[in-house]
C-alpha cells in the first residue's frame, strides 16, 4: 500500500521503490503569481482529502541551460513552482538525520526534478532527503525599488521552515538537519549559516564548490535597468510584472552582452538582512560558528565552465581580470614551474572562481572556532578531468543520467561506485553524527581530503595560490 502522512496543509500520499518512500510535488509555498509575484513566499492554501506526491512539481521560469539540453521550465508550467520532494527509507520512523539539498546553476538555472538529483540512493543509506525549488533569474534575485531582495534565497528558508514543521512525519529529526548544496546552492547555504531569519532551522552543512558573486544593490539595480530597457517597460515592480514569464525570459541575458560580463546577470544582493557581505566576513566575525561545516572544491573547477583557453593566452590581463594584478601572472608560473601558460589559465581561474572563495569559507569559519573540514576533489573524469559539478553524481549516487554522462562518459568508470560509496558514507556520517571521517581543518593544522582512490589527507593543497591572492588583497 503506497504511504500517506499529514503535513501542515494535509495528507500526502507517496509511493514506494527498492525500499525507498518518495513524496514529490509537495507545496511549501503558494504560487508566486498575481499578487504574490516578485514577492517573499507566503504559506501554501491547505487541501482536504488525500494530495498524490507522485509527480515533480513544474520547475521555476528559466531558460535551457545550454543549446540542445532539455528545457526544465515551458511557459505552460506558470509559476507554480514552490514544491518540496521527500525521500525517506522509512516514513513509520523516527528521529532520521535529514539532508536538505540546494541546487546550483548560476543562480538562473536548476529544479529539483533533474534527473541527477534523484535522491533514492542517498536515503538509501539511512537518511531522509528532501530536494525543493527556489526562483531563479530575475524571479528570484532580480532588484526591484521597495520589493525585498533575495527571494530566492527567502524561498530557501521557506522551505527549511517546512521541514521544520512537517519532516518529523516522514520519519525525520527536524533538530537534526544538514543543508548540502553545490555551487550556487553551496553559497545559499553558506549565507544561510550567517543569516538571522534561518537561525536554528539547521545544524551542519556541506557546501560544494563556494563561488563568490554577491551584489551590491547598486550593482543589482544596474541589471534591472538594463533588463528593463531591453524589454521597453519601466524598471519598477508594475513595469516588470507586465512582462510574461516567458517574455521576461528572453531579456535577462541582456546584461551580458560585453565580453568580461561574465556567465550570469545574477547573484544574492547585499540587502542587510539575509546578505550582509561576502559570507566569509560574516563568518569570520563568528555568525554561524556553531554550525558544522564542510566545504570543498574540484581540483580543475574552471574545466568545463568556459571555452577552453585560447593558444598562446596572455596570462597577465587574465591577472587582471580576475582582480590579481598582471604581475601575480609571473607569481603563479614561479608556484607552478612544470606547468604551461594554458594550464596555468585553467588553474587560475579555478581558483578565482571557486578554490579561493572556498578556501576563505573554511578559514573564516575555521579561525572563528567552528568546527570544519576542507576536501579537494582530485578524481580524474575521463572527459573534463576533476571539473566543476563532477562531485555531484558522487554524492546522489546517480552515475546515468545525462548530467553524470558529461563527466564520467557511458558507461561510467568501473571506480564509480567505489568512490560514490565512499564520499555518500563521509556525507551521511557527518549528518548523522557531526564526522565525516577525516580530520577537522584548523588554521594550526590545515588538513584537507583528497576525494580520489583511496582517499587521503594531506596539508592544504593550494598553499602558493592563497599566497598570491592574500598578496593581491592587502596590496
Amino acid at each position: 500500500m503506497d504511504p500517506v502522512v499529514p503535513t501542515s496543509a494535509g495528507r500526502v500520499r507517496g509511493s514506494c521503490r527498492d525500499g525507498v518512500a518518495r513524496f514529490l510535488g509537495l507545496p511549501f509555498a503558494a504560487p508566486p503569481e498575481g499578487p504574490l509575484r516578485f514577492r517573499p513566499p507566503e504559506p501554501p492554501a491547505a487541501w482536504d482529502g488525500i494530495r498524490d506526491g507522485l509527480a515533480f512539481g513544474a520547475a521555476p521560469p528559466q531558460l535551457a541551460p545550454a543549446p540542445g539540453a532539455p528545457a526544465m521550465w515551458r511557459p505552460d508550467d506558470g509559476l507554480d513552482c514552490l514544491t518540496a520532494n521527500v525521500w525517506t527509507p522509512d516514513p513509520g520512523a523516527a528521529g532520521l538525520p535529514v539532508m536538505v539539498w540546494i541546487y546550483g546553476g548560476l543562480w538562473k538555472h536548476g529544479a529539483a526534478s533533474m534527473p541527477h538529483y534523484d535522491a533514492a540512493v542517498l536515503a538509501g543509506s539511512g537518511v531522509v532527503v528532501v530536494t525543493f525549488n527556489y526562483r531563479v533569474g530575475f524571479e528570484g534575485f532580480g532588484h526591484l525599488p521597495g520589493v525585498p531582495d533575495n527571494r530566492g534565497l527567502r524561498d530557501q528558508v521557506a522551505a527549511l521552515e517546512w521541514v521544520r514543521d512537517n519532516i518529523g512525519a516522514f520519519g525525520g529529526d527536524s533538530g537534526n538537519v544538514t543543508v548540502f548544496g553545490q555551487s550556487a546552492g553551496a553559497a545559499s547555504a553558506v549565507l544561510l549559516m550567517t543569516a538571522p531569519t534561518a537561525r536554528g532551522l539547521f545544524r551542519r552543512v556541506i557546501a560544494q564548490s563556494v563561488p563568490a558573486g554577491v551584489r551590491s544593490r547598486a550593482e543589482a539595480g544596474t541589471v534591472t535597468a538594463t533588463i528593463a530597457r531591453a524589454a521597453a517597460v519601466a524598471a519598477t515592480r508594475d513595469g516588470l510584472s507586465g512582462l510574461s514569464p516567458e517574455a521576461l525570459l528572453a531579456v535577462q541575458d541582456a546584461p551580458l552582452r560585453g565580453r568580461d560580463d561574465g556567465f550570469t546577470a545574477f547573484g544574492p544582493v547585499i540587502d542587510g538582512d539575509l546578505v550582509a557581505g561576502q559570507p566569509w566576513a560574516a563568518l569570520e566575525a563568528g555568525a554561524g560558528s556553531g554550525i558544522d561545516l564542510i566545504c570543498g572544491f574540484t581540483h580543475e573547477e574552471f574545466r568545463g565552465q568556459g571555452a577552453a583557453p585560447p593558444a598562446g593566452v596572455d596570462l597577465g590581463p587574465v591577472a587582471e581580470a580576475v582582480g590579481l594584478g598582471g604581475e601575480a601572472a609571473a607569481a603563479y608560473r614561479r608556484a607552478h614551474p612544470g606547468l604551461t601558460d594554458s594550464d596555468l589559465f585553467t588553474t587560475m581561474l579555478s581558483d578565482a572562481l571557486i578554490r579561493m572563495p572556498t578556501t576563505r569559507v573554511a578559514r573564516a569559519h575555521a579561525g572563528a572556532g567552528g568546527r570544519t573540514w576542507l576536501y579537494d576533489f582530485t578524481w580524474q573524469g575521463p572527459t573534463l578531468g576533476a571539473a566543476h559539478g563532477i562531485d555531484v553524481p558522487f554524492t546522489f549516487g546517480n552515475a546515468t543520467s545525462r548530467f553524470a554522462a558529461r563527466f564520467l562518459g557511458s558507461p561510467p568508470p568501473a571506480d564509480f561506485a567505489d568512490l560514490s560509496g565512499r564520499l555518500r558514507t563521509a556525507w551521511t556520517s557527518f549528518a548523522s553524527a557531526g564526522d565525516p571521517g577525516w580530520p577537522r581543518f584548523t588554521l594550526d593544522r590545515q588538513t584537507t581530503r583528497l576525494w580520489n582512490l583511496p582517499p587521503s589527507d594531506a596539508a592544504y593543497p593550494l598553499e602558493a595560490s592563497r599566497q598570491i591572492w592574500e598578496r593581491a588583497a592587502s596590496a
